[in-house]
């Protein structure tokens, strides 16, 4: 199953974590645990890790398609959070 990663550096990863299931919880199945989170698309799967240098972002889904659209939509929810940390774009690998 393809999947990448990507770190957000920050220092307000816990926060962001935090924001982005109890978004996603409103749509999607999300676990939320301490510092880490899951969010389960019907596209794929966002494991979020809060770290102390940000948020590490591990995107996975069935086709190139399906992690494009996991990757595209938790960077644009992430980016509109974080919108007075300046402009800003994940780099997935």
């Amino acid at each position: 199953m393809p999947e990448s990663t990507a770190l957000f550096e920050t220092e307000h990863g816990r926060d962001y974590l935090t924001r982005l299931c109890r978004h996603f919880a409103h749509k999607v199945a999300v676990t939320l645990e301490d510092d880490r989170g899951e969010c389960r698309f019907s596209c794929g799967t966002a494991e979020l890790t809060a770290l102390p240098e940000g948020l590490r972002v591990r995107a996975e889904g069935p086709t190139p398609a399906d992690l494009a659209d996991v990757q595209a939509t938790i960077e644009s929810h992430l980016l509109r959070f974080a919108f007075r940390e300046g402009e800003r774009r994940l780099t997935w690998s």
